[in-house]
């Protein structure tokens, strides 16, 4: 996958996210009474801008695209003549104030709900929550599991889903609690749960717990290839059947996955049979960054006849209403989810290391385009709850910054004093410095392998 066509992906997602939570302090500003000089998408010099209405707004995109702004008429900020005080912000009641920054987030929620409606009225593919074999003496076989158990919830709540039930017991493990498992067969399932390990949430922190993929072997025969995939760069095709990788024979599809995560950026002499011919192609997996580790990987999926696809592939898709209704229960439960996972991080329950900035978030925009539409509105739905959340946190400088001087207001009956806010947006600057330190560290810990 390409720098570029990862920046170019990143550059999208960022624009989508920003133009709505800027938006959603425009359309709140427009209502109540307040004059919005500029929105604008980006920072520094515009390059693209217009007047557009009757209040002549500028609209403009600026050269540094990493984010937006709207400025609104604010006394504060510049003389404002006297016919136009009353739509200063400033001037503006403290519940209208308030309702102007609540709108940014709250828009990149709504985002998220319209997202999720529409992936779950779409229909999102997914696996199904079976699980392998669990490995001997883990809280897994110590409770009796074994392969091929369906966890349809955990702890009550419902995992219709492989990633809804990693979701489920990674919540529980990080709380240290007890998980009971509701199993298809209507049996139920008590497991001791041991802390997971929190240094990395990206790896599969559940597997030395024995929570194992149902992973039936399946036959070396290539399925889907990405268009953009060292497979296909290679000339491999659909319908190939892999034959031996450097002399080596290919066992199964599975084997000839850990061939290729073993081999990044190396080249490899596969022969392959095609239409009863056999064939040999040199393939070069790309080298990608997969759960703190350098891997190979080369575009293509595998083979898989109707009947197993059925087995272990589930549909989650619902009518209009009950849609609407799982959008809302899907962003609550993301929200709530890295709400807790920040508070773990406070509390020293969960590695800072797990904090993400813009060159990964730019990595998985790449990546989940290159795996389809699906993929990429579900990764904005996410980074769009993300965006929500952080926004609102009680930090100067940010939404949530502005909203606590606000609540204040309310309670004391005065605004906050300047000095106070000089002071806080200090503070607030040094928080988000630090906090962007580490994310950037940790962001080039994972392009350096660390």
């Amino acid at each position: 996958m390409s720098v570029l066509h990862t920046l170019l992906w990143f550059l999208i997602a960022i624009g989508v996210l920003v133009v709505v939570h800027e938006f959603g302090h425009y359309v709140a500003a427009r209502l109540a009474g307040v004059k919005v000089l500029r929105f604008s998408v980006g920072f520094g010099k515009p390059l693209v801008s217009r007047r557009v209405g009757a209040d002549r707004t500028e609209w403009s995109i600026a050269a540094l695209p990493f984010g937006g702004y709207v400025k609104m008429l604010d006394e504060r900020e510049g003389e404002v003549h006297s016919a136009e005080v009353h739509r200063a912000f400033n001037r503006a009641s403290v519940w209208r104030r308030i309702g102007i920054v609540v709108a940014g987030p709250a828009a990149n929620f709504l985002l998220a709900v319209v997202i999720y409606s529409a992936l779950f009225l779409h229909g999102v593919p997914a696996l199904r929550p079976l699980i392998g074999e669990p490995p001997a003496d883990t809280p897994a076989a110590l409770a009796g599991l074994v392969a091929g158990d369906e966890i349809v919830a955990v702890n009550g709540s419902a995992t219709p889903s492989l990633q809804d039930l990693r979701l489920a017991l990674l919540r529980a493990g990080v709380g240290g609690t007890r998980a009971n498992l509701t199993l298809a067969s209507g049996r139920e399932v008590d497991m001791e749960w041991p802390r997971v390990d929190t240094e990395n949430l990206e790896r599969d922190t559940l597997r030395p717990l024995g929570i194992v993929r149902h992973d039936p072997p399946l036959a070396p025969v290539i399925g889907e290839v990405l268009p953009d995939g060292a497979a296909a760069r290679a000339g491999l095709a659909e319908g190939d059947r892999l034959l031996a990788a450097d002399g080596q024979a290919v066992e199964s599809w599975q084997h000839w996955v850990k061939l290729i995560r073993a081999h990044p950026s190396t080249p490899m002499r596969i022969e392959f049979l095609r239409d009863g011919h056999r064939g040999e192609v040199t393939l070069v997996p790309d080298a990608v960054e997969a759960d703190g580790e350098r891997i190979g990987r080369i575009g293509a999926g595998p083979q898989i006849d109707d009947a197993l696809r059925a087995s272990l592939m589930t549909e989650l898709r619902y009518p209009p209403l009950a849609a609407f209704g799982q959008g809302i229960a899907k962003t609550w439960e993301m929200s709530v989810f890295t709400l807790e996972m920040m508070g773990r991080m406070l509390l020293g329950q969960v590695s800072w290391k797990n904090l993400s900035g813009p060159l990964t978030i730019a990595d998985y925009a790449g990546q989940s385009a290159t795996l389809g539409w699906i993929s990429f509105v579900g990764f904005l739905a996410l980074v769009s709850v993300s965006l929500g959340v952080l926004n609102l946190l009680p930090i100067p400088l940010l939404d949530g910054g502005h909203l606590m001087y606000y609540v204040a207001e309310v309670f004391t009956g005065r605004p906050v004093s300047e000095r106070t806010m000089e002071i806080g947006s200090r503070i607030g600057m040094a928080l988000l410095l630090l906090l962007m330190s580490f994310a950037l560290f940790n962001d080039f810990q994972r392009l350096l392998g660390g």
